[in-house]
């Protein structure tokens, strides 16, 4: 796999400082904490949406009287995807996986600070949002943590689909471009599917948690990882791609 060629665009990050980066990183953190705590905090004290809550319990209890032997198999590897130590061994493996690749620390430092910010923002949440988990036996050890939002799912969003991100607009071949993108973006679905099927979760755990992972991911890759804009050369000036790629390498 070689990345993509593109000539014509050119590198629109404009070196922002870091504090600037950062600044703007901890702003939008905060401000998707608050969205969460909000929604979470609906789901458990406001009485106008019971509808929802009960939509939610009567899932559970579906997929508890659907289970089989070989579904709970299934399902166990899919929330294995983004346990704790898989998420860092996959991170750390793609970490430097993507330097050797794209000779470049920029995607695996986006990729880095993907988990590590959603995984912040998560615990936040739990601090401040209380809420039980489904009524129904659980097939996973229970953390301590608020059924609300799904951590795992989260988890996913942030490194699958930081991962599929990169492929996406780094492999030159674009059939293959997609199909990667296409089963990095499954991993995250699996993972929600498989968490409410083991009745760790709710289905509005799950979306939250995916909620969560989707915008903090796309801040991290507008702020980190924006995508290039076209801007050609002057007839024989060198283009900004080119004089960027050698601080970038």
């Amino acid at each position: 796999m070689t990345p993509a060629s593109t000539p014509a665009s050119v590198d629109t990050t404009d070196h922002q400082p870091r504090g600037a980066v950062a600044l703007r990183l901890a702003i939008g953190a905060v401000v998707i904490w608050a969205i969460v705590v909000a929604i979470g905090e609906l789901l458990v004290h406001w009485t106008g949406i019971s509808w929802i809550t009960h939509q939610d319990s009567r899932t559970s209890k579906w997929f508890f009287h659907h289970r089989t032997d070989t579904l709970n198999q299934l399902t166990h590897v899919g929330s294995l995807l983004t346990e704790t130590t898989t998420a860092i061994a996959v991170t750390a493996v793609a970490f430097f996986l993507l330097r050797w690749w794209l000779g470049r620390w920029r995607e695996s430092v986006t990729l880095l600070v993907s988990i590590t910010g959603e995984l912040l923002i998560f615990v936040m949440v739990t601090l401040v949002v209380q809420r039980d988990r489904p009524g129904v036996p659980h097939l996973d050890a229970a953390p301590p943590t608020s059924s609300f939002p799904s951590g795992h799912t989260g988890a996913a969003v942030a490194v699958y689909g930081c991962l599929a991100v990169i492929c996406y607009r780094n492999i030159s071949v674009r059939g293959l471009a997609l199909l990667a993108a296409a089963l990095l973006w499954c991993v995250p679905v699996i993972v929600a599917t498989s968490r409410v099927y083991r009745g760790m979760h709710f289905p509005t755990d799950v979306t939250a948690g995916a909620l969560c992972g989707a915008l903090w991911l796309t801040l991290t890759l507008h702020t980190l990882l924006p995508r290039p804009r076209k801007a050609p050369p002057a007839d024989g000036a060198p283009s900004r791609l080119e004089a960027d790629g050698a601080l970038l390498a």
